[in-house]
């Protein structure tokens, strides 16, 4: 019996995945076992930004270690149609206030412009009774890029 490998997908198309998506899993390295949470992410077609509260295990765990494993997919609900992409690289703050807010921003139009529930605001640091442009205004929550990354696995279904 022949083994069937998933094939690999070109730059082009992982790309395009992580452009068109807005939801990832970042695996931290907790104690004993990886620490995975989701995250809402922005992506400027060089770096992806992430947005997190100021507490929580995720901080302990970046401060202790900052290398990550990032993962974004895209399927459907019968796994006909299926593709993913994870990244191993190294979180940082992003410090610069101008940097901050231009990122904050674009959390803003990604909540927009995708039509998003407020109820994400929570996850976010916000009240979802908070308008949007408030994470902008406020710094709730700490901006992580993901830099360096080293190694990339991007698979699709056949």
């Amino acid at each position: 019996m022949e083994i069937v490998k998933i094939p690999r997908m070109e730059k082009r198309e992982y790309d395009k995945l992580i452009e068109q998506g807005y939801i990832s899993r970042i695996a931290f390295q907790g104690e004993k076992y990886p620490y995975i949470a989701p995250f809402l992410y922005t992506f400027d077609g060089n770096f992806l930004y992430f947005l997190s509260t100021k507490y929580g295990k995720k901080i302990e765990y970046f401060k202790k270690s900052p290398y990550v494993s990032v993962e974004v997919e895209k399927y459907s609900k019968d796994l006909s149609c299926y593709t993913f992409v994870t990244m191993q690289g190294l979180l940082s703050e992003v410090t610069d206030s101008i940097d901050k807010k231009i990122v904050r921003e674009t959390f803003v139009n990604l909540i927009k412009s995708r039509n998003l529930s407020m109820n994400i605001l929570a996850a976010l640091g916000h009240s979802p009774l908070d308008p949007p442009e408030n994470i902008a205004r406020e710094e709730r929550s700490l901006v992580w890029r993901l830099n360096g990354v080293k190694d990339l696995v991007a698979l699709k279904n056949l």
